[in-house]
């Protein structure tokens, strides 16, 4: 068996845990100071890991700023979310837009500048 979790690295683990709870509706599953890790609330399996950038578990060179990546959530709605993103005040890089591939997205960077690309499936006229 193969399990993915993604972890992210973060300078200040609380505002990164309130930015995936606030917009995506995480629910916190351990909560330390060193790492918090969080799950969906549609399925406690999917999990998104947040470690201190600093921490002895993170080789020196991998703890700068992420680069050359991004991370997808898949929602119910991404206008809805857009919209909680907006009364978040979060820096909007792509306004939603109906993308050739089939999904509606939009862009924004999380408390640690990782780019977050939010979308919904979207079917085309």
């Amino acid at each position: 068996m193969v399990k993915i979790l993604t972890n992210i690295c973060s300078d200040d683990l609380q505002k990164s845990k309130n930015f995936y709870v606030d917009l995506l509706g995480f629910k916190v599953k351990y909560d330390r100071d060193w790492y918090i890790q969080l799950c969906s609330s549609d399925n406690s399996e999917i999990e998104y890991g947040i470690i201190k950038r600093d921490h002895d578990l993170v080789p020196n060179q991998y703890q700068d700023k992420p680069t050359g990546m991004y991370v997808t959530f898949v929602v119910s709605d991404v206008d809805i979310t857009y919209k909680k993103a907006i009364e978040m005040g979060l820096q909007i890089i792509q306004e939603p837009q109906n993308e050739f591939y089939g999904q509606r997205r939009f862009l924004t960077q999380d408390p640690n500048g990782c780019l977050i690309d939010i979308c919904s499936p979207w079917e085309g006229e």
